[in-house]
Order: structure tokens, then sequence, then C-alpha cells
């Protein structure tokens, strides 16, 4: 029930879960593992390791390498940072991003920036469910400039909660990486949520835990990191959910709400105009 939500430990919660996924007894990594992809429906053909035991823990599964070849990368000049479901996607009017039906956020609170307030003119959000890809990869070639650690709730992101609760993406703790591109400055949002136990990227690696109650700032202007189209981004150890932002000048997208393909970097989900 949503109400109960409020009431959860959602941090120790979360830290449990990330203690629990990294547990190597074989018994116990074997069998949760085996529940979970029967329970989930997770196609472990796709993966490069099928054989659920060769894992290290539950994490390394959670984690898993696709095979080659699997995710082709679109010609589009933007694809889908992840494989997933898309909640919400469209214009930014009057600085204000679609939550769900009646619901909106403001850029400025997602970002915890009033600066970048009207920096963006498109977004889409994408849910991570259980059974799909979980690492993130970028969207287009791009040159990390900075990026920033909000701490917040850790409010589950399923459907039923984003359409009860307010402002949960701008509530729940999150990570924004900012990279300087063709047409402008893109943000990539990883929305944190309950039992999501770390959040990491390929530049800085594991960055919760530990948690922090302060924001964090990481900025990256003379090292040069520089990421193509494709190129992995960071991962979820466990799932949520994805909000890439975009300048006035970037491509427009064509997206259907709902879309289930295994979009990640195939990609239907992301298609110029």
């Amino acid at each position: 029930m949503i109400f109960l939500q409020f009431l959860l430990p959602q941090h120790l919660l979360s830290r449990l879960m990330f203690r629990f996924a990294r547990i190597q007894v074989p018994w116990i990594k074997n069998r949760f593992t085996s529940w979970f992809v029967s329970k989930y429906g997770v196609n472990m053909n796709e993966a490069e390791q099928e054989d659920i035991s060769a894992y290290e823990h539950f994490n390394d599964f959670f984690t898993r390498s696709l095979k080659d070849g699997l995710r082709p990368i679109s010609d589009s000049k933007i694809i889908s940072p992840v494989d997933g479901v898309v909640s919400q996607c469209g214009s930014i009017d009057e600085s204000k991003i679609i939550q769900a039906k009646g619901k909106s956020y403001s850029v400025s609170a997602l970002l915890s920036d009033k600066s970048r307030n009207d920096s963006y003119a498109s977004f889409a959000t994408i849910y991570l469910s259980p059974k799909d890809y979980h690492r993130i990869h970028m969207p287009c070639d791009g040159t990390l400039k900075s990026m920033k650690y909000i701490p917040g709730n850790l409010f589950s992101v399923n459907q039923n909660t984003v359409k009860s609760i307010d402002r949960v993406f701008s509530r729940n703790e999150r990570l924004i990486s900012y990279f300087e591109t063709d047409f402008g400055e893109i943000a990539v949002v990883m929305v944190g949520a309950i039992f999501v136990g770390s959040m990491q990227t390929v530049w800085e690696g594991q960055i919760t835990p530990p948690y922090s109650k302060s924001v964090k700032t990481f900025e990256y202007k003379n090292r040069q990191i520089k990421l193509s189209k494709g190129d992995e981004l960071g991962r979820f150890n466990m799932g949520s959910t994805v909000i890439l932002l975009l300048p006035c000048d970037s491509p427009s997208l064509n997206i259907e709400l709902g879309e289930s393909e295994m979009g990640g970097l195939k990609i239907k989900i992301f298609l110029p105009v």
C-alpha cells in the first residue's frame, strides 16, 4: 500500500538489500536468483552468461552483460540510454515535467538547480523493470561536464506510486550527469528507489552507498571524459528509472508511451522525427 512507504525505513531496507545482493554462499544466491528469474520472466538467453550459478552473487547477475550484437546501435542521433518502458515523454512546458496524469514537477526541483530551470525543452522518463538489463548507456556522443548527487527519499518508482505520490522523482535520491554534445547540454538522471542498493558510474565507480545527507558535486572540465553513443555510462545495482533531459536544439523525439520493446540500444524508443 502506498501510505506504508512513508512509514518504512527506506534507507535501512536499501542497505540490507545491498548486503544481501552480495552474499556469495552458493545455495542462497543461486536459489534466490533462480526464483527471481522465474518470478519476473528474465530472458537468460540474452545474457552473456546464461548459467545463473556462475554469477559471483545476486548483484553480479542483476547487472549482467548481454551477448555481443544483441543491442545494435541505431543510426539515430539519440538513442535510449536504457532498456525499459517509456512512462512519460514530451515537451517541457513552463519548466514543468509530466510525472503522471495530473502530476508534474519542475526541472529546477529535479536537478536541485534553479539556474538550469529553462535549459531543457524535452524529456523522456524510462522505467526499468526487474527483468530488464540494468546498465545505462550514452544516448549520444558527449563530453562529461559535471555530476551531482542529491540525497532524498527512496520511494518505489513503480506505476502505482508514480500516479499516487506527488513529485516522487524530485523527492527521491538521484544522480545527475551533465554532458556537452553537438546540440547542447543534456542531462541523464538516475533516480534511486527503495531496494536500489547502489548507483555507480564508469568514471567514479560506486557513488552510493555510503548514503549522504548533503548534495555532492563533481566537476570534470579538466579531465576530458568523452563517451560515444552506446558506451556504458553506469549501472543500477537493483533497478529504478532514468530521466533524459534534452535542450532546444536536440533532434526531436518520436516516442510511444508504454513502449516495451527491449529498447536499450536497439532502438525503437528514440527516433528523429
